[in-house]
C-alpha cells in the first residue's frame, strides 16, 4: 500500500468515526429562527454600486434529520443608495431594495459539535420596490418578483440554537441581489 493511499484511507476513516459520533447542526423537530443583520444589495453587472441599511427574518424549521432542515421564511430588507457612489455631473448610480421576503430554503448542515457550518438553497419571492440604475444596467421592478435565496454560515453554541451567516437573495428579474451579514436565535417549539 503507497503511503498516499494509506493516508487517505486513515484520513477518510477517522473522519467517518468522528461523524458517527456527534451531533449536528439542527436538533431533530421544530423550532423558530429569528435573525437580523446589516442589509446590502449591489449589482450583478460587475459594478462597484450598492446599497446598505436593514435585515429582519423569521423562519419556521422543521428539521427532518440532524443533517437535513426544510425552512420556510419571512423577512424584510430596506436599503439606500451609499452615498460613494454619487460623483459631480454624473447620473446618481444607485442599487436599492425596499421590500417583503418569504419562500422556502433547504439547509444541510455538517455534523460538528459547538459550531457546526451550512449551506441553504431554496427559492423565494419579493414583494415590493428594487432598483438597480448602474453605468450598464437600468432595471426597476415594482410589485410581486422571483428571487433565489442563498446562505452559508455557522451555527454555535452547546444546543446549535445560535447562528451567524451570510443571507443572499438573488433577483434575476433587476440584475441585482440583496442579503445581509445576519445574527439569528433558535428557539424549540415542541417540548424536549
Amino acid at each position: 500500500m503507497s503511503s498516499t493511499f494509506r493516508t487517505i484511507f486513515i484520513t477518510i476513516f477517522f473522519t467517518l468515526c468522528f461523524i458517527c459520533s456527534t451531533k449536528a447542526q439542527p436538533r431533530v423537530g421544530e423550532f423558530i429562527n429569528v435573525s437580523v443583520g446589516y442589509g446590502i444589495s449591489a449589482a450583478t453587472d460587475d459594478t462597484s454600486i450598492d446599497g446598505s441599511g436593514f435585515y429582519a427574518q423569521g423562519e419556521y424549521v422543521l428539521a427532518l434529520t440532524k443533517w437535513i432542515g426544510i425552512r420556510p421564511y419571512a423577512g424584510v430588507i430596506f436599503t439606500s443608495a451609499t452615498e460613494k457612489d454619487s460623483q459631480p455631473n454624473q447620473p446618481e448610480y444607485k442599487v436599492t431594495s425596499n421590500a417583503f421576503l418569504f419562500g422556502g430554503k433547504v439547509r444541510v448542515a455538517a455534523p460538528i459539535p459547538w459550531v457546526a457550518p451550512y449551506i441553504e438553497l431554496g427559492i423565494g419571492a419579493t414583494i415590493g420596490s428594487l432598483e438597480t440604475f448602474t453605468p450598464k444596467t437600468n432595471s426597476k421592478g415594482n410589485g410581486l418578483s422571483m428571487h433565489i435565496p442563498f446562505s452559508i454560515g455557522l451555527v454555535l453554541g452547546p444546543k446549535h440554537n445560535f447562528d451567524v451567516a451570510f443571507m443572499y437573495y438573488i433577483h434575476p428579474s433587476v440584475n441585482q441581489f440583496s442579503g445581509a451579514a445576519a445574527v439569528g436565535f433558535s428557539f424549540p417549539l415542541d417540548a424536549d
